[in-house]
């Protein structure tokens, strides 16, 4: 989803390791570079995924690439973690930077153990913990919201007033272009969300929107929704959706980070792509 290409100009070097699981050999991969920015990790967060995967790809090879770039001399890496890194799929409290970190399952401990590999490295660096993030290509969860938000019929999601916090991919560009950009955000860890968090109700009325549709939404109880998905075998995937997970990025917002798109124009505009496609995909 995080597509280099989207994130630097042409005259960047961009590098796809394809294999994470096995060393990688990085003091070739940064002759001559001064600034790395580390993107690449499993984001899939699930049962299906060993935790020693989470534990190789995501902070072993992230510990060795900080370790090497102290070592060759960069000047500054930036290390893409992941708001899970500090909470559970939910939260009852606003997450902030100041929070002690909670990880509740294998990928976001491996994501903290990520950020503190990188801390202990000893290399200047920034660390970025993106909220769930929306844009083409999405996948996951959001990914099959979309396609829900996409069929014809209402759906019972009226009544759904938890809150969650997104974040728009030029948004994320945003941020990488401001931390690169600024002396001062080395050494700093950043939420990094848009400023408002939407319901599950008007996130689906925004992607409706975006086709040109009213919400289109019943006001069912979230109760007995949970009843029907569980009936159909679909308790998980309804258990993560009426979470409420709201990030601050005033952090972020304070050094300099201004969001191209608040959530629902872009929302609305990724729907609208969407449509727009031959095949329903942008």
């Amino acid at each position: 989803m995080r597509e280099p290409a989207d994130i630097f100009a042409q005259s960047v070097e961009v590098i796809a390791v394809s294999d994470l699981t096995r060393p990688i050999e990085w003091r070739p991969l940064l002759k001559e570079v001064e600034t790395v920015v580390h993107l690449a990790g499993t984001a899939r967060a699930g049962p299906e995924i060993a935790e020693h995967v989470y534990d190789r790809v995501n902070r072993l090879a992230t510990a060795e690439l900080a370790h090497t770039a102290k070592a060759v001399g960069i000047g500054h890496l930036v290390f893409m973690s992941s708001i899970r890194a500090q909470s559970g799929p939910d939260s009852t409290r606003i997450l902030r930077e100041t929070d002690t970190p909670n990880p509740t399952d294998a990928y976001g401990r491996s994501k903290l153990a990520a950020e503190e590999a990188v801390r202990a490295a000893g290399v200047p660096f920034t660390i970025l913990r993106p909220a769930l993030i929306y844009g083409p290509g999405v996948k996951g969860n959001f990914a099959r919201l979309m396609e829900l938000a996409r069929k014809p019929w209402p759906l019972p999601f009226g009544l759904c007033r938890n809150r969650r916090s997104l974040l728009g991919r030029r948004n994320l560009i945003d941020a990488v272009h401001l931390v690169l950009a600024s002396p001062a955000s080395k050494g700093e860890t950043y939420v990094v969300a848009d400023p408002m968090a939407l319901t599950l109700a008007e996130i689906v009325a925004a992607l409706r929107a975006g086709e040109g549709r009213r919400a289109g939404l019943w006001p069912v109880p979230p109760a007995l929704i949970a009843l029907a998905a569980s009936a159909v075998g679909r308790a998980q995937e309804w258990q993560r959706a009426k979470g409420t997970l709201v990030a601050d990025p005033t952090k972020i917002i304070d050094a300099g980070w201004k969001p191209a798109f608040d959530t629902r124009a872009g929302l609305a505009s990724l729907a609208r792509a969407i449509s727009q496609t031959p095949n329903g995909h942008a």
